[in-house]
This record gives C-alpha cells, sequence and structure tokens, in this order.
C-alpha cells in the first residue's frame, strides 16, 4: 500500500497490478476474520476501516476521469468488503448459536438431573418417615422391634446418600467436568438408572411398609439389555413415582402391583409400566399419613407424561378399580 501510494510516480505495470490485487484480497480476508473473531465495536470499527482501503486500493494506481467513475469503481470492490464481512459475521452467528445451544442443553440437562435427584431422594426420605412413624408407635409395647426398624432407616438414608452422590457425578459430567483425585481415575462413569433398579426399588417399598407387593418383570439380563437405556431410565422413575405416591396418599392400600412388560402388541414394539394399587383401609383420604402438601421440586407424573411423550410414547393415570389407583406408561422400543 505504501509503495502505490508514494510511489513517484504510480505506475500500471502487471507487477503493480497484480501486487495490488493481492493487497486487496488479503484485505478482504482480514475483513471477514476481524467480523468473526474481533469483539463487536472492534469488528465494526475495523472492517468499516479495512473496507474503505479495500474499495480505494485501485485509485492509487490511477484516478479514473470522472467522478461517477470512481464512485462506481469503489462501490464495486466495497461490495466484496460487505460479502467478506456478512461471511465473517454468519460465522459469528453460527458459532453463538451452537455455545447457546450447548449451553441451554446442559442447562435442560443439569434441571433433569436435579428433578431426578429430588424425586429418587423423597423416595427414600418418605421410606424413612414410615419407617419412622411405626417405630413411634412400637416403641413403647414392643421395644424389641425397634431395632431391626433402625436398621432399615439407615439402608433407607444411605440409598439416599448414594442416590444424591450418584446424580451428583452425573451433574458434574453433564457440565464438562469430572471428580478430582483418586475419585476421578478409580471411580467408574456414572449411569443412569435402569430396569435392573427397579427390582431394588420395588423391595425397599415392600420391606419399608406392609401391603402385599408384587413385581412382574423378566429379570433377564438379555432382556434388560435390549431395553434401549433412555427407555429404561424412563420406566425406573414412573416406577419410583408412582411408589412415593403410594406411600404418600395410600400408605395403607392392601396391595401393590408393579408390572414391566413387553406389549401390548402395537405396530412397533413397546414396554408396558403398570403400577396399581388397591384402595386404602380404615378411611384414608388423599395424603395419607405423610400429609398433603405438594412437592413443588418434583417433576410428577405430569412432567413425567412429557418424558414419556419425548420419546414417543404415553402416560396415564387415575382411579383404578373402587378408590384405587393406577399409573401406565407405554414406552416405544425403537
Amino acid at each position: 500500500a505504501l509503495g502505490t501510494l508514494f510511489g513517484d510516480p504510480p505506475t500500471l505495470e502487471t507487477a503493480t497490478g497484480v501486487a495490488t490485487l493481492v493487497e486487496i484480497t488479503g484485505l478482504l480476508l482480514l475483513v471477514c476474520l476481524v467480523a468473526r473473531y474481533a469483539g463487536t465495536r472492534q469488528a465494526f470499527v475495523l472492517c468499516t476501516v479495512l473496507g474503505a482501503v479495500a474499495s480505494t486500493a485501485l485509485l492509487r494506481l490511477q484516478l479514473p476521469p470522472t467522478v461517477m467513475e470512481a464512485a462506481a469503481q469503489s462501490s464495486f470492490f466495497a461490495l466484496g468488503a460487505a460479502a467478506a464481512a456478512a461471511t465473517g459475521g454468519g460465522l459469528r452467528t453460527l458459532e453463538t448459536r451452537r455455545i447457546r445451544a450447548v449451553h441451554e442443553a446442559r442447562r435442560s440437562q443439569r434441571l433433569q438431573l436435579a428433578g431426578d435427584l429430588h424425586d429418587f431422594v423423597a423416595h427414600d426420605v418418605s421410606g424413612i418417615v414410615v419407617l419412622a412413624q411405626a417405630a413411634q408407635v412400637i416403641g413403647a409395647d414392643r421395644p424389641e422391634e425397634v431395632l431391626p426398624l433402625l436398621r432399615q432407616i439407615e439402608a433407607s438414608g444411605l440409598q439416599a446418600l448414594g442416590s444424591m452422590d450418584r446424580t451428583v457425578h452425573m451433574l458434574r459430567s453433564s457440565d464438562g467436568t469430572a471428580p478430582a483425585g483418586r475419585e476421578a481415575t478409580d471411580a467408574s462413569p456414572p449411569m443412569a438408572y435402569g430396569l435392573e433398579d427397579i427390582v431394588d426399588a420395588v423391595d425397599r417399598f415392600r420391606t419399608a411398609g406392609l401391603a402385599e407387593v408384587r413385581l412382574d418383570m423378566d429379570r433377564s439380563p438379555e432382556r434388560i439389555g435390549r431395553i434401549p437405556r433412555e427407555v429404561a431410565s424412563t420406566a425406573h422413575r414412573v416406577v419410583v413415582e408412582a411408589l412415593t405416591n403410594i406411600r404418600r396418599h395410600a400408605g395403607t392400600a392392601p396391595w401393590v402391583t408393579v408390572s414391566v412388560t413387553p406389549g401390548p402388541e402395537r405396530p412397533q414394539p413397546v414396554l408396558t409400566v403398570s403400577v396399581a394399587n388397591g384402595p386404602p383401609t380404615g378411611g384414608e383420604t388423599a395424603g395419607g399419613h405423610l400429609g398433603d402438601r405438594e412437592r413443588p421440586g418434583a417433576s410428577g407424573l405430569r412432567g413425567l407424561a412429557e418424558r414419556a411423550r419425548a420419546l414417543g410414547g404415553t402416560l396415564e393415570f387415575g382411579v383404578h378399580g373402587e378408590h384405587g389407583w393406577r399409573v401406565t406408561a407405554v414406552l416405544p422400543l425403537d
């Protein structure tokens, strides 16, 4: 630029013309890079300056005979600068959208895991409350039965702590961070809950209450391995939420049935998850022994219904039989 500006006199030799075209190309590339990577204010100022320099580069070699021709020539090269700026700005916009999408996905995943943590811990804590209430009832008359209840309370507390640890590890993984130290190298990556965890949830529900609990599920590793992880995780969440609601609102239900089976037959293979309970005895109404307060932090059955719809399935719940209750989820396996 300095050579063509201060040359005495400017020439139209081929070498000089080629050098000027290289200069213009370099300026347009700079405009694109500045629009892509520089700060917003810096990009605006620098792109304006570089675009003006690129659009007037040929005027240093030869001035057109009229002002209109000079303006037309400069406008033509200014279009190239505008196109370069638009290209860089478009790339910046795509990157901004990508970063925003990643942040939104991480936030959504963290919120989902936090909701899962709330509901898993609520399931264990509700069991602890039931056992503590039972210990208060029988403590005075049958003190020898209190110790087994305390052991069950301890086991439920440890289960709640395990659920929190597991979810915190998953929260860290979803945020792109990992535990430090030995835990980062020795611990295996946390896995989402699946069908195999349903058996443990049902067993803990059975030991913490008096209801007759029946589980209908094929526990073979081959069958469990064929279920997609997201479907299995949703099935586990449905069972945990339904059992927690039974414990909270129908604590004296005489029987509870949990069914996790294929079918019914549809155009595509599905997994049907059903949790039903009998009518509470003793005139118990909604709320049971644990009160009728809502759980604003939980995702609840409506949140699980949205999750089932996201998988292409359905979740229905309502009165079953005479004052009983049933939750049924149908989840496609494709």
